[in-house]
């Protein structure tokens, strides 16, 4: 019954293709990309939220706490199962993917992607790893505006437009912020994007939230209401906040990585190494069970008036009532974050590092606000220094500042925090990029040579082919002939700077036109002048394996329109600095969305 109606559905879709304009279709497209995204949150959240529920209550009842650390084990063990068996053996994760498929796959995102974050994230995080639902989430609505364009045969930029659309759509969605969507696909994933554009990001923004408010059972999405009143006099603590976030994001960037890297390096089967990474883990979440799952309840028992709730069902329950032991346990939980999201993904768990962030901002802002509080050296108000302080950590880790500002502001209801939002995200941001130049999701593109940042003209040489541009038809002159030959080779043909090669081809000198501008009617000289007497060196040169970003930098450095091009150490081809110019000109009209 239900394949009946999707295919209705879809014949239905095809015939307004051809009945109405293209834009008109897009902004249909981005409903219902927006749709498809709110309906993969709503599947996820209600699956984590009820199971973190079962464990919780399961815990409560027997009173054992390692019972609640077994979940993480059989959560991680099921997802790398559900991988090898049912999806090839391996899974992409991380928001990084979808600027890869952008830039280098024409904005082609596999439909395996459209299922396979929602079932393995389902299962890691809902049964208890330290990670987030978001990445997931994003990647699932980026593969459905991806595979719907590909439907309905739409052009790249269409596709990269309705990627945009799912991205803005799984956020708005997963925290009723609508805004925080839009500045996310827009500042994190598109490389570039017109005003005309907005529109149909914004109505899969408002689609996605509004499913997600009528669906979604609100208890289930991290929100809360500011409870105290912005005071500028504490604008100075606002700002030892942001670089005390900024250094926090850097130190959960370094350690989440080198956990990652740590278990890539194990020798081990994928089930042996989920084992060895869930027991550890197991073992955190016994001392610390707030690192159980997403955390956001304990976001939330944060910024209310009784943090102490924290410490129950934990070994340290006794010390409920004492606000030292509760700040050294949100310390230690805070400093062990990193850790406990890097052994779950890199174990083989699935999902996402945006809610840690949130988590981590929280537990930061409330430790800061609280230790200076507990000292007597001031009396700040705690919970929108908890709040604001989730903005720092997204900003430093993510270098999305605008996103994080909104996104707090949005899910408090407390656009009165606008001012140190503004402050802790921008400290933060400048602070973790002095540090880290790429943010987390994108580290590991640049080691492989493939960095997407912030800069547009580095994202866009990056997708370039140097080969694709290298000329090798050049004519090249023998360093014994005499000026005769050049003379004649440029009577009869475009070129103007020729190689000076020997025979085996390997490049002695070039010789330009404007080298023999003043002899070149000198009929003595050019008999008797060999190319040997008036050839330069070459002030650099390319190699075919020359990303196109150095290209441009060895041009530009040398101040010449021509570099010749070696390969195995001999003569090659030219590189032109207008073919190249012209190059990234097409290469940007194209992935300028309109």
């Amino acid at each position: 019954m239900f394949k009946k109606y999707l295919y209705k559905l879809e014949n239905l879709i095809a015939w307004s293709r051809d009945k109405i304009t293209n834009k008109q279709f897009i902004f249909l497209s981005s409903v219902l990309v927006g749709i498809s995204a709110a309906i993969a949150v709503i599947v996820l959240k209600t699956f984590a939220h009820n199971i973190f529920t079962f464990a919780t209550y399961v815990t409560s009842i027997l009173k054992y706490g390692f019972i609640k650390g077994l979940f993480p084990i059989i959560g991680i063990l099921l997802t790398v199962l559900v991988i090898k068996r049912f999806l090839g053996g391996t899974i992409e994760k991380g928001t990084s993917q979808i600027l890869y498929a952008v830039a280098k796959k024409a904005s082609i995102i596999p439909k395996k992607q459209m299922y396979a974050q929602i079932i393995t994230s389902s299962l890691t995080v809902g049964l208890g790893g330290s990670a987030g639902l978001e990445s997931p989430i994003v990647i699932t609505g980026a593969a459905f505006g991806s595979n719907y364009a590909q439907r309905y045969k739409l052009s790249y930029k269409d596709r990269t437009l309705l990627i945009g659309c799912g991205v803005a759509a799984g956020i708005a969605a997963a925290f009723n912020a609508p805004i925080a969507g839009v500045l996310f696909a827009i500042e994190v994933l598109l490389v570039d994007v017109s005003i005309s554009a907005f529109t149909p990001i914004m109505i899969a923004a408002a689609t996605g939230a509004l499913v997600s408010k009528i669906a979604l059972d609100e208890t289930i999405l991290l929100t809360f209401k500011q409870q105290e009143t912005f005071d500028y006099h504490n604008i100075p603590y606002y700002v030892f906040l942001g670089l005390f976030t900024g250094l926090i994001s850097v130190y959960y960037s370094r350690n989440f990585q080198r956990m990652e890297h740590i278990f890539t390096r194990l020798k081990f089967s994928p089930y042996k190494k989920a084992f060895i990474g869930a027991s550890i883990l197991s073992l955190l979440i016994f001392v610390f069970p707030t690192l159980f799952g997403e955390g956001y309840e304990s976001i939330k028992i944060l910024s209310e008036n009784d943090p102490g709730q924290l410490l129950e069902n934990t070994l340290f329950e006794s010390f409920r009532n004492n606000s030292w032991i509760l700040l050294l346990f949100v310390g230690l939980t805070m400093m062990l974050k990193a850790f406990a999201t890097g052994i779950t993904l890199g174990s083989g768990g699935n999902g996402g590092n945006f809610a840690p962030s949130m988590f981590l901002g929280s537990y930061v802002g409330f430790f800061f606000s609280t230790l200076l509080n507990l000292t007597g050296l001031t009396k700040l108000p705690v919970s929108n220094f908890t709040m604001v302080g989730m903005a720092g950590i997204l900003s430093g880790l993510f270098h999305a500042p605008l996103t994080a500002i909104f996104l707090i502001a949005e899910i408090t209801g407390g656009y009165d925090l606008m001012i140190p939002l503004m402050i802790v995200a921008s400290i933060s941001y400048a602070l973790s990029k002095r540090f880290e130049k790429h943010s987390l999701d994108v580290k590991h593109l640049a080691r492989k040579g493939h960095a997407f940042t912030s800069n547009k003209d580095t994202n866009i040489l990056s997708t370039l082919d140097t080969n694709s541009i290298i000329q090798t038809d050049y004519l090249t002159v023998s360093p014994d002939e005499n000026l005769e030959k050049l003379v004649d080779l440029i009577s009869h043909s475009n070129q103007v700077i020729f190689a000076v090669v020997n025979k085996e081809n390997q490049m002695l000198g070039v010789v330009h036109f404007n080298d023999i501008r003043e002899i070149i009617f000198n009929q003595y000289r050019v008999k008797y002048t060999l190319v040997k007497e008036i050839m330069s060196p070459p002030i650099d040169v390319i190699y075919p394996t020359d990303s196109m970003e150095i290209v441009m930098n060895k041009i530009e450095k040398a101040k010449v329109v021509f570099l010749p091009v070696l390969k195995n150490g001999k003569y090659y081809g030219f590189i032109s600095k207008a073919l190249a110019l012209e190059a990234y000109r097409k290469k940007l009209k194209s992935m300028t969305i309109e």
